[in-house]
């Protein structure tokens, strides 16, 4: 089997075309730019493209498929050729479909928690010997591999993400995978450039729970209104689920259930509601209660999740991928119940183009009421790099709604914020989908540990 992938660069194309080559797949791809760590792992698996750009001329007839990323145009010369001769095109989450149409189906959908969700189900799977085939959305403990797809696991996992799928194809990936068993952890308005309204946003996660195979199993969280009225409406088997029983001693959080305790790595509501639809789906998969709680124990959280970088006696710091509204006052909250006895100051880089966006700014009103001190970074030259409108730091100030936040649109000066703390009996949260323009966390995290 022949496949191409154009736009191979990507986090989800790269990991795709290295599981097709582990798979004994013949791969070959394209793209116009690849960083690290796409580069070194598509390198170190002979798969990284001898020259960067696009060439038609390694279109031919001799493919068998092309999958097309997200990150590729319309008019891409690749695309245009594969077009021309008729060969069949993939968009990514398509041809996850195809790879897994006689395999049972896990899709774990969701505005927050789905890579936790995915990440704990395949620690207790993994912990339990059983092989399933999966995609997540970052690098996990334990696997070397973002996505895997065999010829031997009867079940998947996937994250079940709800933007498009490729520039030719503008329906959301989750609702392409058909899920025997499917999650809903939360409807919270996201990806305003794609979905104009609320409305329209809520309507594609009824698609999505339309989408489960006949007498399949929705799993959702009825703390939300929206979710728990698409549950309430399922057709089929249909599981609700909130927050574990659970208690904190001494900064641990335990797990309850039948007078048993179960100490975990984790903590926070918003974690605990995971965990809940995780066992959900493992006791769905044919394991035990016990095997489930055993295995959990040692989950200590996927990558950019409420991650612990470093620590000693009187300070935690902790990054977290948090940048939505409903996440930020979620992992400020875990961090505050957790450490009662410690400030926090909690850092926010607006990064995305809904964060960035002036009219969805005011979705983050009280967002950042929990923590003791509230920071909020933004660059103005990424708003022009996404072709934005301008917003400035009192706008930004007046949306956030708190007030003694301090705005920043400078990295050096927010560094230089930070350095200048003495961090005693004070924690330090850094929440961004990106990296306040270049920060190393582990060197500032060692500065001011030190």
């Amino acid at each position: 089997m022949r496949v191409h992938l154009i736009a191979i660069g990507g986090s989800a194309m790269h990991n795709m075309a290295i599981a097709l080559h582990k798979k004994g797949y013949q791969v070959t791809g394209s793209d116009d730019e690849v960083f690290e760590p796409s580069k070194g792992r598509l390198n170190k698996h002979g798969l990284l493209p001898d020259k960067m750009g696009w060439d038609e001329g390694r279109v031919t007839n001799e493919i068998d498929c092309i999958i097309l990323g997200m990150h590729a145009r319309k008019d891409n010369p690749e695309l245009l050729k594969a077009q021309k001769l008729n060969l069949k095109i993939y968009s990514y989450p398509e041809y996850i479909f195809e790879q897994t149409k006689d395999k049972k189906r896990v899709v774990i959908g969701g505005s927050h928690g789905k890579t936790s969700m995915t990440a704990m189900t395949l620690h207790v799977l993994n912990d339990c010997g059983l092989d399933v085939d999966y995609m997540v959305g970052a690098q996990l403990a334990g696997f070397d591999v973002m996505v895997k797809l065999s010829h031997d696991a009867d079940i998947v996992i996937l994250e079940g993400d709800e933007y498009l799928s490729s520039p030719i194809d503008l329906r959301p990936k989750f609702h392409l995978y058909n899920p025997h068993i499917a999650v809903i952890s939360g409807i919270a308005w996201d990806h305003i450039n794609v979905f104009p309204t609320f409305d329209n946003y809520v309507k594609q996660f009824e698609i999505f729970a339309d989408t489960v195979e006949p007498n399949g199993t929705l799993i959702y969280f009825d703390g939300d209104a929206e979710v728990a009225k698409i549950g309430g409406d399922f057709k089929y088997t249909k599981i609700a689920y909130n927050v574990h029983p659970n208690k904190c001693v001494d900064g641990i959080t335990f797990l309850q259930n039948d007078g048993n305790e179960y100490p975990l790595e984790i903590f926070g509501d918003h974690n605990l509601q995971n965990l809940n639809a995780s066992l959900e789906i493992c006791l769905g998969l044919g394991l035990t209660k016990e095997q489930f709680y055993q295995s959990i124990q040692t989950f200590k959280g996927a990558s950019r999740r409420l991650e612990l970088i470093d620590e000693n006696s009187s300070c935690s710091i902790f990054k977290d991928f948090a940048h939505s509204p409903s996440k930020l006052k979620a992992t400020s909250s875990a961090v505050k119940k957790q450490f009662t006895n410690r400030k926090l100051i909690a850092c926010m880089e607006l990064h995305t183009f809904s964060s960035l966006n002036e009219e969805f700014l005011r979705e983050y009103a009280n967002t950042m009421d929990l923590p003791d001190e509230a920071f909020v970074y933004f660059n103005p030259q990424t708003i022009a790099h996404k072709k934005l409108k301008k917003i400035s730091k009192e706008q930004v100030f007046n949306c956030f709604n708190r007030s003694d936040l301090r705005v920043f649109t400078s990295s050096d000066e927010f560094l230089k914020e930070l350095k200048s703390r003495s961090w005693e009996n004070l924690n330090l949260l850094l929440m961004s989908s990106g990296n306040f323009d270049g920060v190393d966390f582990n060197e500032l995290v060692k500065e001011l540990l030190d």
